[in-house]
This record gives structure tokens, C-alpha cells and sequence, in this order.
């Protein structure tokens, strides 16, 4: 099968997205289907055909937010390329520019099409509108995802049952959704030798010896709620200061997450890493003894999956994102308020054969978030939306 992926983010732009679509490309490339990309030429303003990884890259400029690129909703250029591509189908991940380029091309050659909605943009709306005209905005955001999602697409896919019962229940969309979890190379998040080496040298570093590990990774932006992590992590202190908070990221809240530690006299005990390359990231997961997440506005929390992999219990906000991935006592905790997180927290520090148990859980838990069971789910959605395309025509 031939298989057009289109996406305002890809390589060397890092995201969820970014790995779930990199994910995507490897198992199919594995299963033998041929893959194509096209997205947006995130450092220079010009068009790039690299042919040898099938990668068209269209011309962006800035959005102010974060390190996000639009395109013109059409190129000539990249549309003659993919005429000679002879797709099969098309599968879309974004709702913006080449988003909208890729409907174009599904209409003009008669594509199927199928999407996969990533952002619940209501709440990233306050990146737009900067305070002012918010419920408005959210207003707007709900429309586009309607309408990109329900009247543009011949198969939707969604990550989690959040969004499902979210389209359904509050956007009201009738179209047919089909819940398929991101997939990662479990394998690369296994303690290899080189990592323990690398491990050693950053514990050497940052003073890490005896220390409990917390540690989150991501965006650093308002909506992940690292605020509310950093406050629920000075009460933690206050019981037991034996704890080392890594955050690991870059964004446009780092500088004042930075002085909210000064502010509360935890900066001795909270890492901020900047940015880290992709394939370290594994390294700093084993080295970590637990996971957390705050962030109440993922669509799925990769980044937990990605926890789990490396054997790390997770400690999560109770949110509808992670319930489908981790389980009370099985392979981490839920909490609802500052004293549950607290709690799991202590109760998988002192008590090392619970902790040892849910750990071993953690990783038995992650088969199916493989990116060839990804992939695989994939393939059937493709092969329901160009049956559906044969029938319209």
C-alpha cells in the first residue's frame, strides 16, 4: 500500500506528534507498505524534495506560537510530486495548512482520506486569543474540529476514549470514531549497559546518588500544569526531602517555573533540563524512579507510555487521558489532590517490594502501545476508508 502522511510536524521538530507519525512511518516501512511524508520545512523558507526519504517539505513562516509553522494551503509544486506518488490513501494529522492541503489533494484525485485528531485545542485556545475573548475562541476551535474531523475525512481516529465520548457527547459528532492508542519502540526504552554508563555519569552530575527520582517530561507550557506539580512537590519536601524533582523540556513557562522554586525554596531539589535530544530521552527514563504527569489537556500522554516502557510506576493527575493506562495499585496511582500524589509517592519510596512489583506491572503493561500494533490498527482504518471511497464512487 502505498500511504501519504500529511503534518505540520515532523523531524527535527520534536512533539508527540512528531514520534507518534515517526512511530507510524517505521512499522509500516517494516510491514512493507511505502510511505510518504509531507509537511513543513521548519528552518528555511523553501522547497525541499527529499526523495530518497520521500519527504516533501513545503515552505512555512512563523505562527508566534512555540516553535509552530503554517504553509500556504496549496503548492503546485508538492501537488505534481504527489500526483506521481499514486497513493492509496492519505492519512492526515493535522487540522491547519497542510492539513488543508491534503483535502485539497483528496478531492482532486480522489484519495480516501483519514484523520487523526491530536490537540483538543480548547484549551491551547489562550495561545491565540492571549487572554481576551476565550469562551469565543474555544467557540471557533469547536467548529473547525467539527468540521475538519466530521464532514472532511472518510475515517477519523482518535487516541483515547476521552475524545471519543468528548466528540461525541459535546461536539456531537456522528461520524464513525475509531480509538487506536499511539504506539513507541518499546525496545528502545529498555535498560541497555551504555545506558547504565550514561546513567551513572549523570547521577555523578547532578548529585543523584542517594536520591528518590521524580521525574516529568514535556512541553513546558501553562497547560501542563507544572505549577500545581511544583507546589504539591515543596509539600512532599516538607515530609521527606530525600526527593530530586527532574523536568525535562523547554517552553515559554521555563523561566517562571524557575523562579517559582526560588519563590519556594525548592530550587536545591528540581532539575530543569532544557531540551533533550529524542533518543537520550530513554536514558533520563531509567534513570528516574517514578513518573509523573499534572496536565489535564493531553489527548493521550505519550510521554507515560513512554514511562511505562522503562519500568517506571506512574503517578498521574486522574484524568480520563491516562485511566485507559494506568491502574490503581497495578502499575502506578491516580490521585485527585496534592495529599493522594504525596501518598504514592512515600508508599513506592518505603516500601521497595511494592515498589519492585508495580515496576515489573509498569512494563507488562505496554504490549499494546507497540508501534506495530499501531501500525496494525492503522492499516485497518485505511482499508475501511478505501472501501467507503469505492462505494461513493
Amino acid at each position: 500500500m502505498k500511504i501519504g502522511i500529511f503534518t505540520d510536524a515532523y523531524e527535527p521538530y520534536v512533539s508527540g506528534v512528531t514520534t507518534s507519525i515517526k512511530m507510524l512511518k517505521e512499522a509500516l516501512e517494516s510491514m512493507h507498505h511505502t510511505v510518504y511524508i509531507v509537511t513543513i520545512n521548519l528552518d528555511k523558507h523553501k522547497f525541499v524534495y527529499d526523495k530518497n526519504n520521500k519527504i516533501i517539505y513545503i515552505p512555512g513562516f512563523k505562527t508566534g506560537i512555540y516553535e509552530t509553522r503554517l504553509s500556504n494551503v496549496y503548492n503546485k509544486k508538492a501537488f505534481k510530486i504527489i500526483k506521481s506518488w499514486q497513493l492509496d490513501v492519505i492519512h492526515s494529522q493535522t487540522e491547519f495548512s497542510i492539513g488543508v492541503f491534503s483535502r485539497i489533494v483528496s478531492k482532486k484525485l480522489n484519495i480516501p482520506i483519514v484523520h487523526t485528531y491530536h490537540t483538543l485545542y480548547e484549551d491551547y485556545i489562550h495561545y491565540v486569543t492571549h487572554g481576551h475573548f476565550n469562551n469565543l475562541g474555544k467557540k471557533i476551535a469547536i467548529k473547525i474540529t467539527k468540521y475538519y474531523c466530521e464532514k472532511n475525512c472518510d475515517e477519523l481516529i482518535v487516541p483515547t476514549p476521552k475524545i471519543k465520548e468528548l466528540f461525541v457527547n459535546k461536539y456531537q459528532i456522528t461520524k464513525n470514531i475509531n480509538v487506536i492508542p499511539t504506539g513507541i519502540d518499546t525496545k528502545k526504552f529498555e535498560l541497555t549497559p551504555s545506558m547504565a554508563k550514561e546513567i551513572k555519569k549523570l547521577k555523578a552530575k547532578h548529585h543523584l546518588e542517594n536520591e528518590f527520582i521524580i521525574g516529568t517530561v514535556g512541553r513546558i507550557a501553562k497547560e501542563k500544569s507544572l505549577d500545581k506539580e511544583l507546589i504539591a512537590f515543596q509539600s512532599l519536601l516538607k515530609k521527606d526531602n530525600s526527593f530530586k524533582l527532574i523536568i525535562i523540556g523547554d517552553g515559554p513557562e521555563l523561566d517562571n517555573l524557575k523562579k517559582l522554586t526560588k519563590e519556594l525554596n525548592i530550587e536545591k531539589n528540581v532539575i530543569f533540563t532544557g531540551k533533550i535530544k529524542y533518543d537520550l530521552i530513554p536514558t533520563w527514563y531509567n534513570l528516574f524512579n517514578v513518573m509523573t504527569s499534572f496536565s489535564v489537556t493531553e489527548t493521550q500522554g505519550l510521554t507515560i507510555i513512554e514511562g511505562e516502557a522503562s519500568s517506571l510506576p506512574i503517578v498521574c493527575i486522574n484524568d480520563e487521558s491516562f485511566q485507559s493506562m494506568v491502574i490503581n495499585n497495578y502499575n502506578g496511582y491516580l490521585f485527585n489532590n496534592n495529599e493522594e500524589f504525596i501518598n504514592s509517592i512515600l508508599k513506592l519510596k518505603n516500601n521497595p517490594k511494592l515498589y519492585q512489583e508495580i515496576a515489573l506491572n509498569a512494563k507488562n503493561s505496554i504490549y499494546k502501545y507497540s508501534k506495530e500494533v499501531f501500525a496494525s490498527n492503522c492499516l485497518e482504518v485505511y482499508h475501511e476508508a478505501i472501501e467507503k471511497k469505492k462505494t461513493q464512487n
